[in-house]
């Protein structure tokens, strides 16, 4: 009895996995008309030959479209599913950042992030753990603040974490509260002031979003 595609695919994964020479986490297989086509990576030309043999073994597999790739060990690794994998590792190796609210996304090299945290640094913190992976050719950050109460005394808050800034002049800047939306304003010498202020109002709980408006003069 002629195997389905779908029966020939099991089979050849279930072959690769069989094989002790083969490490099959990396190599793909897909399966058209009996065609199967190998693709991935692995770490030598023995495991290359072997994962071709372990194919040929398998009944029902009329022709084999080898495209293989051998990548030694200290070959970067930029794939999109490996590149993936690093960024989830270095997001649960960050104290800061909740990485079970953090969804990743890599296409060609391109990360989207996204979820809800419930502090603009950890959004920050996942977007700068996200950019620092070798291969990555740009990040998207979709990630969100979840809206919490803000506390009455927010305005209060800010204004004095302000004061407590040695580089930063806290009767130059205005500060708006409307819930969780703080709008800075006022003038200030420096643009490090300016990014001072608000790192400040972010730092405040229950802020959501930023309005800076502060001149640098």
């Amino acid at each position: 009895m002629k195997k389905t595609d779908s029966q020939l695919h099991h089979d050849v994964i279930a072959e690769l996995e069989w094989e002790p020479a083969v490490d099959h986490a990396d190599i793909g297989v897909a399966v058209t008309d009996g065609v199967v086509t190998l693709s991935g990576y692995v770490k030598s030309c023995p495991e290359k030959v072997a994962a071709e043999k372990a194919t040929r073994r398998v009944a029902g597999v009329r022709a084999i479209a080898e495209e293989i790739k051998v990548r030694f060990a200290y070959d970067p690794k930029t794939d999109d599913h490996e590149i993936a994998k690093r960024i989830l590792d270095t997001i649960a190796w960050t104290v800061s950042i909740p990485d079970d609210k953090v969804m990743v996304k890599v296409e060609q090299g391109w990360v989207t992030l996204a979820g809800k945290v419930d502090w603009h640094f950890q959004s920050q913190e996942a977007l700068r753990a996200a950019s620092h992976i070798s291969g990555v050719m740009g990040v998207t950050n979709r990630i969100e603040v979840e809206q919490h109460p803000a506390p009455w005394d927010i305005k209060d808050r800010i204004v004095s974490a302000f004061r407590r800034q040695a580089n930063l002049d806290a009767g130059s800047v205005t500060v708006k509260t409307d819930g969780g939306t703080v709008t800075l304003g006022g003038t200030v010498t420096a643009w490090n002031e300016r990014g001072i202020a608000e790192r400040a109002a972010w730092s405040a709980p229950g802020v959501v979003r930023v309005e800076d408006h502060i001149i640098v003069n």
